[in-house]
């Protein structure tokens, strides 16, 4: 009997490891260290990478002239020293000032009564008390229900974020538009800053400067996170957040 009881702990304990994930996994082996920085690499060999495809419009192919110096397509005569290729490094100019104010207030209440008898039905209404045990025939059924509901919900958020974050173009895609990927972790003592920031942009929306504005990128993919002692802190327990989302009450 002890043997099973052990077994059934210790069963108990890999199904709480495994709930848990890598995150427990991770942060066991970060124990008095603080948090692993993730190693500078090409985005495009990340197994999570995938090539994106988008709507392309029709080729079109201009056909070359001869004896002369402007070709059908270019911008300027000399070489513009914007990113245009892949592997080349442009800045994202995040900016974003985000404000909600919403107050909603509900009351509502309902009472109702249902009552149905038969007093009169060729003759046999004599009948019902026999067959129901002396009840009355003018009163065989009554219902009622009272419900009342009071809810009051309020929402207050005021958000700004003002990032710069430099980028690597991963794609060229064939209508020009390029595909950019940028990553950045800052560690401050125990706690580790991660931001990311994905999509696809115009040549022309890259000012001279080299940046780009967030809100001139398509399919925008903005994360600003982390983890560290702060975090998991500030982070409900897995075994909570199951709970949660488990327990219909």
């Amino acid at each position: 009997m002890k043997r099973a009881a052990m077994r059934r702990i210790g069963a108990a304990l890999l199904l709480a490891a495994l709930l848990g994930g890598c995150n427990s996994l991770q942060n066991l082996s970060e124990v008095g260290k603080p948090p692993t920085m993730t190693p500078t690499a090409d985005p495009t060999k990340d197994p999570a990478w995938r090539p994106l495809t988008m709507p392309m419009p029709a080729a079109q192919v201009a056909a070359p002239q001869a004896n002369a110096l402007w070709r059908a397509g270019s911008r300027a005569f000399f070489k513009d020293q914007r990113a245009a290729q892949v592997g080349d490094i442009l800045t994202v100019v995040i900016s974003t000032t985000d404000s909600a104010d919403v107050e909603n207030n509900t009351t509502t209440a309902r009472d109702s009564a249902e009552a149905m008898g038969v007093t009169n039905f060729f003759g046999l209404e004599s009948q019902i008390p026999k067959l129901l045990s002396g009840s009355d025939p003018s009163k065989l059924v009554a219902a009622g229900s009272s419900n009342g509901n009071n809810g009051k919900a309020t929402l207050k958020r005021n958000e700004t974020v003002a990032l710069r974050l430099a980028g690597v173009i991963t794609q060229v895609l064939p209508n020009g538009n390029l595909v950019v990927s940028a990553s950045q972790e800052l560690r401050v003592n125990s706690e580790l800053r991660q931001l990311q920031v994905t999509g696809v942009v115009r040549p022309q929306d890259i000012a001279s400067d080299n940046t780009v504005q967030h809100d001139r990128m398509a399919e925008a993919r903005i994360s600003y996170g982390g983890r560290g002692q702060i975090t998991a802190l500030q982070t409900p327990r897995w075994g909570q957040q199951v709970l949660d989302i488990l327990l219909p009450f």
